[in-house]
Formats: C-alpha cells, sequence, structure tokens
C-alpha cells in the first residue's frame, strides 16, 4: 500500500515537471538571458519569498554567492528573507507586509533584479516587493503559481512571470526549485561557457 502511494508520488511529479518542460521551456531560457543581462550591468539580483518560497530565494542566493556546479567567481544576490533580525524589526515596528519592500527601497538600484518567488501572488508583502522594486526602476522576474495573483497583474511588460498553473503546493514548490536550478545553469553557462 505504501509502495503504490509513493509510485502514485513519483507519477505526479513526473506529470508536472512533463507538464512544465512543455508549457515553460522558452520562458525559462529567456529569464536566464533577462538575469544575466542585469548581471552583465552591474545590477545584483534581490529574492524573495514566503515560506518554502523564502527558502527557494535562500537556495538561489546560495548558489550564486557560492557555486552551482562548477568553480567560478561569486556572483552578487542577496535573499531578502535570510536575515530574521531584520525581518522581525521590520515586522514589529511597522507591519509583516513591509519586511521586503523596506529593504527594496535601500538597497535595490536600477540595474538590480527582484526575483520574486510566490506560490500565490496574494500575499501583501510580495504585493509591496513588487511595487518597490518598480520605485526603484529593477526589472522584476516572478516565479509564481496557481493564477499568478496580484503579483502578476503588477507586473510590467519588461518584467516576467514563470506561472506553474498547479493547485497543489507541493508541485508548485518543487517545480520552483526546479527552475531555479536550470536558472543557475543558464547563467553559468551564459557567463562562462557551457560545459
Amino acid at each position: 500500500m505504501l509502495e503504490e502511494r509513493v509510485s502514485s508520488l513519483f507519477d505526479d511529479r513526473i506529470e508536472a515537471l512533463f507538464q512544465a518542460k512543455e508549457d515553460l521551456t522558452p520562458l525559462i531560457a529567456q529569464a536566464g538571458e533577462l538575469l544575466v543581462h542585469s548581471l552583465l550591468s552591474d545590477g545584483k539580483v534581490i529574492s524573495c519569498g514566503n515560506g518554502g518560497s523564502a527558502s527557494n530565494a535562500a537556495i538561489f542566493t546560495a548558489k550564486m554567492l557560492n557555486r552551482f556546479e562548477r568553480e567560478r567567481p561569486a556572483l552578487p544576490a542577496i535573499s531578502l528573507t535570510a536575515d530574521s533580525n531584520t525581518l522581525t524589526a521590520i515586522a514589529e515596528d511597522y507591519s509583516y507586509n513591509d519586511v521586503f519592500s523596506k529593504q527594496i527601497r535601500a538597497i535595490g538600484q536600477p540595474n538590480d533584479l527582484l526575483l520574486a518567488i510566490t506560490t500565490s501572488g496574494k500575499s501583501a508583502n510580495m504585493v509591496q516587493a513588487v511595487q518597490a522594486a518598480h520605485d526603484r526602476e529593477m526589472t522584476i522576474l516572478a516565479i509564481t503559481g496557481k493564477d499568478g495573483g496580484d503579483v502578476a497583474r503588477l507586473l510590467y511588460p519588461e518584467d516576467m512571470e514563470i506561472r506553474i498553473t498547479s493547485d497543489s503546493l507541493p508541485r508548485i514548490h518543487e517545480i520552483h526549485l526546479s527552475i531555479i536550478h536550470m536558472l543557475c545553469d543558464l547563467i553559468d553557462g551564459q557567463l562562462f561557457g557551457m560545459e
């Protein structure tokens, strides 16, 4: 019984990944170019998200600052979710809705890119992050789920969205992480040569 369940879960994941491959391959390639353009313009990637998306944002930043699959120089990236002192200070003194936007307004620059990772696109702090990034003349790459929510509706034509239309949070998180790994590979390949 348990083995059948595990096999079924594998099938669900494989089906979701296959659908993402069919739907999103060109968008992911374009997103890789968008990220590289920001880095080559002396910009940095600022990432944020809530819950599992916060973990994915931190994973992306770690792979940029350290390495992905090969030795290479560190690349400029900041995860707005990683500093619990800053997050809790802003949440206590202002509001949890401000935890990302306040940081973006302090450090965001026009050549920077906001990597906004959200399963629903509805969280007020993610909406305010997008608004703050636009105020700072940053480009936005939103990796979303479901219908993209308010985050998707706020994007400008020069911004990008990669949306997983599933309603399953585990599937969305898993595919988001796969996309993050693909983006890291594309960044490394474009900047340091394909292996």
